[in-house]
């Protein structure tokens, strides 16, 4: 039986999206050897890509040097307009970029054309963006003096990108980049390499010169550690798990890159017995179970106080129970697989310790090996901080409740972690919303709504979450140098 993914990509309206070659230099090259990518839906293989090799990752390195000084010295207004034009293509052919990415990732189709589209806003502010990164002139110090500070571009930057993501993230990461000047180098997770050759596909359609934005897909290890250690890689942009990160990191600081990292997330999910009590319900939902919950801003710990804690257990278990687990090509799907089977097994771990220790499984069921890559969704009760799916990251559709009684415990225990990307607050006591989001030890807060991202807005993360911040005008930033220029007295 052909799976459903396969059936699909042989339908693509443009099937010259669907390409399996690194793309550098502005051409799609062929390698001796490849790696699988794999429905995760049924574990069969959709497509064989490219394994980039040492020698064609420093041929890569190199034509992204020798584009750079022409696109740094292009008008800003020039690069807004090729940025503009990706955007554009990528919106006209997003039914076709879903296809590709529900393959490959497993998320059902409506939110993968939400990913798509999210990912096209980077690259139409970002277009408008980097005609304003201002400069500043300062008041002088020195008699006779001006004094001018600018921004402009660091280099070749590095950009490596999720699996849970695989379009999105690209865009968020490369649009600043480009904007900024810099010519970027995508590695794209092993999992998810199909999306991010799409939008190379787009990318030259769009007019980016040979070498400005190439993709090189295959294992990680000798890619990364090949990027990380060349000098001329001088930004380096990450996302994935913290403990990744942490290594990533100690290997960057051999080169002093600039680096950028959006890393693990822990949120905490804060219901007072005041919020709304159905805006809340909804909120946890989406916050929960959104990206089949493999994502790292999911509520990862669902703290709900004392006196509306079983009514909201009572709803929230309908409403998990009307979810339903299938392949992102099926109509009225909600939760995916998971697209690696690492995944499953730590959700299988978390939910066999929690009930371990005490926690009541009210809606779902451990995972077990026959499931494949399929989790049901998942609600437990009476869950404490001393289980491990209070002190880890699940990354998966397992909703765990926690009671609480006051403001100052809650606030204790929701900063009792080494994570600090984003946290709920549900409540319609406007003095408590203000202090809570004042002493939360996390880079966003979304009060009484669980969205909140987008181009607009600094994402990232305090702690051990992450390092700079991707989209707004401080996205700037991390592809960017400040260059102070001070000029003395100017003979006639």
């Amino acid at each position: 039986m052909v799976p459903q993914a396969r059936l699909a990509l042989a339908r693509l309206s443009d099937a010259g999206l669907l390409r399996t070659q690194l793309f550098v230099g502005g051409t799609f090259i062929d390698t001796d050897l490849d790696i699988a990518v794999t429905d995760p839906a049924t574990g069969l293989e959709i497509a064989r890509v490219g394994a980039c090799d040492e020698p064609m990752l420093e041929r890569a390195i190199s034509c992204a040097g020798n584009a750079f000084d022409g696109w740094r010295d292009m008008l800003a207004a020039d690069r807004a307009r090729i940025l503009a034009a990706w955007g554009r293509l990528v919106r006209e052919n997003v039914a076709d970029l879903a296809v590709i990415l529900s393959a490959e990732q497993g998320k059902p189709l409506a939110e993968a054309r939400a990913e798509i589209l999210y990912g096209a806003g980077f690259m139409d502010w970002f277009a408008a963006e980097g005609e304003r990164a201002y400069g500043e002139t300062i008041p002088s110090h020195k008699p006779g003096s001006r004094l001018f500070v600018s921004m402009q571009p660091v280099g070749i930057a590095a950009a490596v990108t999720p699996w849970n993501f695989p379009s999105a993230m690209i865009a968020r990461k490369a649009s600043a980049a480009l904007a900024a000047g810099c010519t970027v180098i995508v590695k794209p997770a092993v999992e998810t390499p199909l999306s991010a050759l799409a939008l190379a596909v787009l990318a030259e359609r769009a007019g980016f010169p040979p070498g400005v934005f190439q993709v090189v897909t295959g294992e990680p290890g000798r890619l990364v550690g090949r990027l990380l250690d060349d000098q001329r890689v001088r930004a380096f942009s990450f996302t994935g798990s913290t403990e990744i990160g942490r290594m990533l990191l100690s290997r960057a600081g051999k080169t002093v890159k600039k680096v950028s990292m959006e890393l693990g997330g822990h949120a905490p999910f804060i219901v007072f017995d005041d919020a709304d009590f159905d805006l809340a319900i909804e909120g946890c939902m989406a916050a929960k179970f959104t990206t089949s919950g493999q994502d790292c801003l999911a509520a990862n710990r669902i703290f709900v106080q004392d006196r509306l804690y079983d009514r909201f257990i009572e709803r929230l278990a309908k409403r998990i129970s009307a979810l339903r687990s299938g392949s992102g090509f099926e109509a009225g799907v909600d939760i995916g697989p998971m697209t690696k089977r690492s995944v499953v097994e730590k959700c299988r771990a978390h939910i066999h310790d929690a009930l371990e220790r005490g926690a009541r499984l009210v809606v779902g069921a451990a995972p077990e090996p026959g499931a494949g890559n399929f989790v049901a969704p998942t609600l437990l009760a009476d869950v404490d901080d001393q289980m491990l799916i209070a002190r880890e990251e699940t990354f998966g559709p397992v909703a765990p409740v926690l009671r609480f009684s006051s403001e100052e415990e809650i606030q204790a225990r929701a900063n009792a972690t080494e994570m600090g990307l984003a946290a709920y607050v549900y409540t319609t006591h406007v003095n408590r919303a203000m202090r809570l989001s004042d002493r939360l030890e996390y880079g966003m807060v979304g009060v009484n709504t669980p969205s909140f991202t987008g181009a607009p807005i600094p994402f990232g993360g305090w702690k051990q979450s992450g390092l700079g911040r991707e989209g707004s005008r401080h996205g700037l930033q991390d592809f960017s140098e400040l260059k102070y220029v001070c000029f003395g007295s100017l003979a006639a």
